[in-house]
């Protein structure tokens, strides 16, 4: 059954975490966004610039490959996929509440989070429904 939980409730769990964190170890609200944006390491580039990497940053990229995984799940026809897409829905109602309510939510990483979980309820929903077109046949005649 774990494999109907959506798998970008990862990074979204993750998100609360650092934002909650950030939130009890500073005194202001902004801690929780500067949590997201304070740089854990730099790279050098072949140009010369450094590439600072945050956790923000760390969470877009982990939002992207589950996102990679749901999307292939979303092509699965077992029973257990309206369960997925039914708990991704869900998600995407938290999500969006969360963005427009809660004042640590209204962030660009955690807008990309959301839109990244948006997308695999329509794929899930647009692959469940061209898969059903294709089981349904009416008899065409040749």
């Amino acid at each position: 059954m774990l494999i109907a939980l959506p798998l970008l409730l990862i990074p979204v769990v993750i998100y609360t975490f650092v934002v909650l964190v950030g939130l009890l170890g500073g005194a202001e609200t902004a801690a929780g966004a500067a949590a997201l944006r304070d740089s854990l390491f730099s790279l050098p580039m072949a140009s010369g610039a450094r590439w600072d990497v945050g956790v923000g940053d760390l969470i877009l990229f982990l939002s992207l490959i589950l996102l990679f995984f749901e999307l292939l799940k979303s092509t699965s026809s077992q029973k257990v996929a309206i369960v997925n897409h039914a708990l991704s829905m869900s998600l995407l109602v938290v999500c969006l509440v969360a963005f427009l309510l809660i004042k640590e939510f209204a962030t660009s990483t955690f807008f990309l989070i959301m839109t990244m979980v948006m997308l695999d309820v329509l794929a899930g929903f647009i692959v469940t429904i061209i898969s059903a077109r294709k089981d349904l046949d009416f008899g065409s005649t040749a």
